[in-house]
């Protein structure tokens, strides 16, 4: 197997940080006159995935999750984290400095209104915060009866000895093989919304819609190919791009020449200050509160809303849609090796979670055409597969033993498309109550798959049917179905989303994850996730129009897991004519061994043995 590409790192996030950091902070706080401050997972864009400069909850709490947010108090501080981390968190920050908070209990803002001091002042940065957080956040403080303070200089990154430089990657040229649409003709559709909104101009704070609108792509934050950046988009005129890093192509300034200009980040707020009194949009998900201010002074109106650039990007043009095919077939290849390589190896007794990591790294890197994995992998053997967001380290590094059930969760970034599957396989003999909770969690996944919907139906409305045969055994699971996945972008892309809270209506174009799941803690978790386009459906005597989904990710099920006679007859028929499919698409991909194992994994349900 080829070296494995250092994508993955395995350092240590549990141990605790310890109390002096909270010290360090409250003592700045002191200084500035300050009662507290909050410190959320966000840097000035509101990312997912922030470079390590913005990982300031990470330093201050020792918390690694994806979303999280602490406040820090002169006699006490929280951490209050969503349902994915309520097992990983306390196992991560000193419970003895913070005390976690699980999000459906109480929200951060509850917690600063029964916690904070009448007359207190509450600190916070305003390039962190959007402005609908920071009303909230206004509020809260008013019912304790205090008040809510901006800082200029984040007291964290004058405490954070060491704090890493900010990033600059290089910023290149995504080709229009792969973009599949101008950037001219992207400028124009926005324009048409500007002009339909009546703005003057669209501030885009959120860098998945700079690489889209712009057709460029950089390497500041991990698992995303992203620069951070802002731009401005007049209605009438040649855009402006601001980036953080100087290491722009001179090809992607030729493709840009006439239509945008390619200043650094430095310049970006002079030029929100010379809109004047314009009317701008800001996307109300990632535009920080300071956007809103500076437009503000300089007398202008900030107008918040939905960035437009947000839904045309979730709409993926043909180019993209048969990108995304391409690398699912690529994907799945690598995947069908490393499930037939897992069976091998976890037989033995001897896989851990980190070396499962690598060699699934190993075989997409062989595959070709891998620039990074889409995020970090999660490797979860028996409890470990019961943390939704379990990340492995060398400390939580466990044996994939006989008896359990292990999860890998994983993706990759290809040129021409971004995936992510999940599949949860057997070591040795599952027992009952593992093959009943995995069909039950099957069954919801192949409802989605095949569920037919009327055009203007929402993510929410569909959510119920990945829960069904849970429900009716008492059971659930605590994260939505689905979420959006970009185009050689961010694996977790809005607006669209398969989730009780998801309330746009999904479009033809649109890729989602379908990704049900149950978790049983402390003994094992199971999760099965394809991403799935939304199509057009032709339905005889149909009154209205339909929609479907095309399930892209190619890959088995573990047939060990599968309780024949929990599944309806067309239940069946789907998962025979998916793995005949997955079969008939890969076979000529692999060799040997692969081969052979993927024609025992997708042998028909009613076929018995190995």
């Amino acid at each position: 197997m080829s070296t494995r590409p250092r994508f993955q790192t395995f350092d240590d996030p549990s141990h605790r940080k310890g109390p002096e950091r909270v010290a360090a902070l409250r003592a700045a706080l002191r200084e500035a006159g300050l009662d507290g401050f909050v410190v959320p997972r966000a840097d000035e864009h509101q990312s997912e995935y922030v470079p390590p400069n913005a990982e300031r909850l990470a330093w201050l709490t020792g918390f690694t999750g994806s979303a999280g947010t602490a406040v820090v108090l002169a006699d006490r501080a929280a951490l209050v984290v969503d349902g994915r981390y309520t097992l990983q968190a306390p196992e991560q920050v000193d419970t003895a400095v913070f005390t976690v908070v699980p999000l459906a209990e109480r929200s951060a803002e509850a917690w600063i209104a029964e916690n904070l001091k009448a007359d207190a002042v509450l600190g916070y940065d305003p390039w962190l915060h959007t402005p609908d957080g920071v009303g909230r956040l206004e509020r809260a403080a008013g019912k304790a009866g205090a008040s809510l303070r901006p800082v200029v200089l984040n007291p964290i990154d004058a405490a954070w000895a060491g704090r890493p430089k900010p990033p600059a990657g290089p910023v290149v040229v995504h080709p229009l093989a792969w973009a599949g649409e101008a950037v001219a003709d992207k400028l124009g559709r926005i324009r048409a919304e500007l002009e339909a909104a009546r703005c003057d101009a669209l501030v885009i704070s959120d860098p998945h819609n700079l690489a889209w609108t712009f057709n460029l792509r950089g390497a500041d934050v991990g698992h995303t190919p992203l620069a951070l950046g802002y731009a401005v988009v007049p209605r009438a005129g040649a855009a402006r791009l601001f980036l953080a890093s100087p290491a722009v192509a001179q090809d992607l300034r030729a493709a840009l020449e006439g239509l945008a200009e390619i200043a650094p980040r430095g310049a970006f707020e002079d030029a929100l200050q010379a809109l004047g009194s314009a009317r701008v949009r800001l996307d109300a998900a990632t535009a920080a509160e300071a956007l809103r201010a500076r437009i503000t002074d300089a007398g202008g109106t900030a107008d918040l809303g939905r960035d437009p650039v947000t839904g045309m990007k979730a709409v993926k043009n043909p180019t993209e849609i048969a990108g995304a095919r391409a690398a699912h077939r690529r994907d799945g290849a690598a995947v069908v090796r490393f499930l037939a390589w897992l069976d091998r190896r976890a037989e033995a007794g001897d896989l851990g979670e980190i070396a499962a990591v690598e060699a699934l790294e190993d075989f997409r890197a062989a595959g070709g055409d891998l620039r990074e994995v889409s995020f970090p992998t999660i490797s979860g053997s028996g409890p470990n597969g019961a943390i939704v967001h379990y990340r492995v380290t060398q400390a939580s590094d466990r044996r994939v033993a006989p008896g359990e059930l292990f999860l890998i969760d994983s993706g990759a970034q290809y040129p021409d498309g971004t995936t992510d599957i999940t599949r949860t396989v057997a070591v040795g003999s599952p027992n009952a109550e593992m093959r009943d909770r995995f069909t039950r969690v099957l069954k919801g996944h192949v409802a989605i798959a095949r569920a037919l919907f009327p055009k203007g139906t929402t993510g929410a409305q569909i959510d119920a049917l990945a829960r069904l045969s849970l429900w009716e055994a008492g059971l659930d699971f605590d994260h939505g179905t689905g979420h959006g996945v970009g185009s050689f972008l961010s694996v977790h892309e809005g607006p669209q989303r398969i989730a009780k809270t998801g309330t746009v209506a999904l479009e033809p174009g649109m890729i989602l994850s379908n990704e049900p799941g149950y978790y049983r803690a402390g003994a094992y978790g199971i999760r099965i996730e394809n991403l799935v386009l939304v199509e057009p459906r032709t339905i005889a005597g149909a009154e209205r129009p339909m929609l479907g989904f095309e399930t892209l990710t190619l890959a088995p099920y573990d047939r060990r897991l599968i309780e024949p006679g929990l599944l309806d007859p067309a239940e069946t028929a789907w998962i025979d004519a998916y793995h005949a499919r997955v079969r008939e698409t890969l076979s000529p991909a692999l060799d040997g061994e692969a081969r052979a194992w993927l024609d025992r994994a997708t042998r028909p349900l009613a076929i018995t043995g190995a």
